[in-house]
């Protein structure tokens, strides 16, 4: 299947909130319960009008759609957060809907948001899909790890780092 990237406007809110909602509970159904998922959904409309905001930024904040032109993917990049990686782009989020995977969308999402240049990210560390896929991606975990927390649990999330 073929798929359009582009970068994302403002009016792309809704359509990215209720595909990263949908690619949310398909990644972490395994790992957060159903009440996350329940809270997630009822908070769509307040989340569409807080993305706007971010979609609005020169940085990366990519889109995928199908032949359809149903989104299926999303990356956001930009600056480093963490500030002993300053200079080094951080991929902020990359997910793609069940349904697409394998198709070689992640990793055209993944050049479109950060190329090959060094990179960083962070990841659930239960999250062995997507670990995988950064590690065939060039990524590796550097030792640092935290736990972030989810409305409704805590989970550890590892930084990977590619050179």
């Amino acid at each position: 299947m073929r798929y359009r990237i582009r970068q994302t406007t403002p009016a792309d809110a809704e359509a990215v909130v209720r595909m990263h909602t949908a690619a949310h509970e398909e990644c972490y159904g395994h790992l957060l319960p159903s009440t996350f998922f329940a809270s997630h959904r009822d908070s769509i409309a307040e989340r569409i009008d807080q993305r706007r905001m971010f979609l609005a930024s020169e940085d990366p904040r990519l889109v995928a759609h199908d032949e359809a032109g149903e989104v299926v993917g999303l990356a956001d990049a930009g600056p480093a957060r963490d500030p002993e990686m300053l200079g080094i782009p951080e991929l902020y989020r990359i997910y793609t809907l069940s349904h697409t995977h394998g198709s070689g969308l992640g990793t055209q999402l993944l050049e479109a948001a950060i190329g090959d240049t060094p990179a960083y990210l962070w990841v659930l560390e239960g999250n062995r899909r997507a670990r995988a896929f950064y590690r065939k991606s060039g990524f590796s975990p550097d030792g640092a790890r935290k736990v972030q927390a989810w409305d409704v649990d805590e989970l550890p999330e590892i930084r990977m780092v590619r050179s």
